[in-house]
């Protein structure tokens, strides 16, 4: 365990099925002496990124608060798209949840998400949550954007786990028209009885891959109502996107420009 990764190491040990760690338990589970793991802890916990807390415990501490606040002021996507995220949901009429994600290297995590006050939607998608690369329209509409060689590479080594999961070759056919309609619209591939609709949100000169989407209740959509959130969806990523490329970022000498 040497550099960065020894930190992480121990980091990517926190979640939601166990949220405190004693240095020995640590130990055991990384198979690492224990009197290493107490240097990274005590250097971890000295940078705010763990805490301590009852009996030897430690848990992910401050640091991580501090810079998320940081994502939320300072990144372009999840400061303008928030609030037309909320707006999303107003006007869609119906109990949803409306999601922005974006691909980070081979992951597609959410980066801001509404929900309409009427009802509570049993998604999965909210924000900090990486989701199914090769599932769900959230993620599709993304895939459908990338260069080839990237979606080669992505797809590298896909074996369909389900009985009615697509092909290697079949999802390049879906992507294709994902691409060359605008929009996914997907039923249960993510969450049971849920349908998602989502528009691509794309920078490619910024690096920025990203996803507009309304998550529904399926049972509760007709062809009509698809139709208007489909719209709803398109128009508002539309509205993102050029919100995005309208936004003041700065030139090499550090000026400010308007692209």
């Amino acid at each position: 365990m040497s550099g960065l990764s020894r930190y992480v190491d121990v980091l990517r040990l926190f979640g939601e099925s166990r949220s405190e760690w004693t240095v020995p338990d640590i130990s055991e589970a990384m198979g690492v002496p224990a009197s290493t793991v107490y240097r990274t802890v005590r250097e971890l916990v000295a940078e705010n990124f763990l805490e301590a807390s009852t009996e030897a415990n430690y848990r992910l501490g401050p640091a991580f608060i501090e810079f998320d606040r940081l994502i939320r002021l300072t990144d372009p996507l999840a400061a303008i798209g928030t609030s037309l995220l909320r707006e999303c949901a107003l006007q869609a009429r119906v109990p949803c949840a409306a999601v922005l994600a974006r691909l980070y290297g081979d992951t597609v995590m959410c980066v801001a998400d509404a929900t309409t006050k009427d009802a509570a939607i049993p998604t999965s998608y909210e924000r900090g949550r990486p989701r199914p690369l090769l599932q769900g329209a959230t993620s599709k509409v993304i895939l459908a954007q990338l260069p080839t060689r990237k979606l080669t590479r992505l797809l590298e080594g896909h074996v369909p786990r389900r009985k009615f999961e697509p092909t290697t070759e079949e999802l390049r056919e879906q992507l294709a028209a994902v691409r060359k309609r605008g929009y996914c619209v997907t039923r249960g591939e993510v969450d049971k009885g849920l349908m998602g609709i989502a528009a691509p949100v794309t920078l490619p000169e910024r690096g920025l891959v990203a996803s507009l989407s309304v998550i529904v209740e399926a049972a509760a959509v007709d062809d009509a109502v698809e139709r208007r959130l489909v719209l709803l969806v398109v128009s508002t990523a539309s509205l993102l996107t050029e919100e995005l490329k309208r936004i003041a970022v700065p030139d090499a000498a550090g000026r400010r420009a308007v692209s």
